[in-house]
C-alpha cells in the first residue's frame, strides 16, 4: 500500500492545577479556539472542547506522524503560555492527562458527553468521572500516584 490511511480519535481529559476552578467563563471559549489552533498547527483537528472550571475535555483527530503525547503536552505548555500572558499567572494544568480511544461510530455521543459538562458534573465531581472512564477503559492505575 503507497499510502497510509488512519482515523486516530481520542477523549482527552485533563485538569487544572491541584484541581482548581481556574477556567473562567469569560474567556473558556476563547480557551477552546486557542487550542483548536495549536492542535490544527500540529496536524490535528478540535472535533469538540468542553468542561467545567477546574477541568478540560477535548475530542480530537491527531495525524498518525504525530504522538498524541506530543500534541497534548503542547495543548498544555502553549495555552498555560497564553493565559499567561493575559495576567495569569496562577494558571497551570495537571502534569498528566486521560487520553481514551473512540471509535468513529461514537463521535456524535461523545461530542454531546463534551457539551454537556454542566448537565453531567450536576451528579459527579471530576474525580468520579475521571475514575469511571478509567474503568471502563480498563486502565490500571494506584490512587496513591493518581491525584497530584
Amino acid at each position: 500500500m503507497a499510502t497510509t490511511f488512519t482515523n486516530l480519535l481520542g477523549h482527552i481529559i485533563f485538569s487544572t492545577k491541584h484541581r482548581q476552578p481556574l477556567i473562567e467563563p469569560e474567556w473558556q471559549d476563547d480557551l477552546y479556539a486557542y487550542m483548536g489552533g495549536i492542535i490544527r498547527n500540529r496536524g490535528g483537528i478540535l472535533l469538540a472542547a468542553g468542561g467545567m472550571p477546574d477541568h478540560i475535555h477535548l475530542l480530537l483527530k491527531w495525524p498518525a506522524a504525530s504522538a498524541l503525547s506530543a500534541i497534548i503536552r503542547d495543548v498544555k505548555a502553549i495555552s498555560s503560555g497564553w493565559r499567561h500572558e493575559a495576567g495569569d499567572i496562577d494558571f497551570g494544568w495537571q502534569t498528566g492527562y486521560g487520553g481514551f480511544s473512540v471509535s468513529e461510530s461514537v463521535v456524535p455521543d461523545v461530542m454531546a458527553y463534551i457539551h454537556n459538562q454542566e448537565q453531567h458534573h450536576q451528579k459527579r465531581t471530576y474525580q468520579e468521572e475521571f475514575l469511571q472512564f478509567l474503568e471502563a477503559h480498563q486502565i490500571d492505575y494506584d490512587p496513591k500516584y493518581l491525584w497530584d
